[in-house]
């Protein structure tokens, strides 16, 4: 047994999934009367793909990975449900994560039954490697890391993920939902390398399909295989499936690096106004913007139209909000706004 199938959860290891009917025969022609299964067409009628081998292949073939590489959710919260599922024992084992962070490492966790150890990033969000590590025992399964991460914005430097992703003794999830807009790019690439590395990336951001619910998952084949198994399977609809595969034919340079130029002239911009105390570095297309008084800016923006996320209860955040990257003619009414807030135009 291999260090990374040592870590699977027995009953995992040998379980035998479910077979659906498009497994059994896998054609195009004929009469299908296997799969109990509405005659009339109605272009839906029949089930989907449930290994979504189309979109499958043009996604590798986007990403530079193998199709066995590659497992696609409803959305990147699917595959977070499924490494508690495949690596964790409920009660017994524990994750691992940065805070603050994406907020469904820790609700996968208790849904899952598995104590999640949560660890504060340094100072400026830096990257407390050393912390993280001795956070861990024999039971530690995962460790959770968000680069670029949310909501500090940061991307955390290449050379410390990777001796973290090596010195750690489980599975690391590392979640570049945000890695379009970063300069320093993925790891995706390198799976090879880190047999116990799984790669989070989405659709929703830079593709602005946020709402079809894509993610993905970029792992050794083995991890792969063991996220299909135990997935439903038919995870992603036949819609979605469609909708995607044409909209990846849409390049979406232009749009990315439209937001990072918006990002960096809001940026420029915000430490104007005597309400803000520190703009972020962000490799994101959000800002995290600490200013004086959270509650009384967040209200006044509601007030205006415009909706900000109010991070100040979230820990490492207090005094903050955070602020997505908008279009430039959104932007500007963010900023018009808090010229009126600064004039004592308030909105209570």
């Amino acid at each position: 047994m291999n260090r990374i199938e040592a870590l699977v959860r027995p009953n995992i290891r040998t379980l035998c999934p479910y077979s659906t009917a498009r497994d059994e025969y896998q054609g195009s022609l004929g009469v299908f009367l296997d799969a109990n299964e509405s005659p009339y067409p109605t272009g839906y009628n029949r089930y989907p793909d449930p290994h979504q081998k189309a979109l499958k292949a043009k996604i590798a073939a986007l990403k530079g990975v193998p199709a066995e590489s590659l497992f696609l959710g409803n959305g990147s919260d699917e595959a977070i449900d499924l490494c508690f599922r495949i690596f964790c024992v409920p009660g017994v084992d524990n994750a691992v994560a940065i805070e603050p962070s994406y907020g469904m490492y820790s609700v996968a966790a208790a849904t899952n039954d598995v104590a999640m150890r949560s660890v504060p990033l340094g100072k400026d969000f830096s990257l407390p490697a050393q912390a993280l590590l001795d956070a861990a025992d024999e039971h530690s399964k995962l460790l959770f890391l968000c680069s670029p991460n949310n909501p500090s914005g940061n991307a955390f430097p290449t050379a410390e993920l990777e001796s973290l992703i090596r010195s750690w003794q489980g599975i690391v999830v590392l979640d570049e939902a945000y890695a379009d807009f970063s300069a320093k790019g993925s790891l995706r690439g390198r799976l090879a390398e880190f047999p116990n590395l799984v790669i989070f990336q989405t659709l929703s951001k830079a593709y602005g399909l946020a709402g079809l619910r894509l993610g993905m998952a970029f792992a050794d084949p083995y991890i792969i295989r063991l996220m299909s198994m135990v997935k439903y399977p038919y995870n992603i609809n036949q819609s979605t499936q469609e909708l995607v595969l044409r909209a990846l034919d849409t390049p979406i340079e232009g749009q990315v690096a439209e937001i990072k130029a918006q990002r960096a002239r809001v940026a420029a911009a915000l430490p104007a106004f005597r309400c803000v105390g520190r703009v972020y570095p962000s490799d994101a297309n959000f800002l995290l913007v600490q200013v004086d008084d959270a509650d009384a800016l967040y209200a006044h923006l509601l007030a205006d139209g415009i909706i900000v996320r109010n991070r100040t209860r979230v820990a490492g955040c207090t005094g903050c909000l955070r602020i997505t990257v908008g279009l430039p003619s959104e932007n500007d009414k963010l900023l018009a706004s808090l010229q009126a807030y600064e004039k004592g135009d308030i909105h209570r």
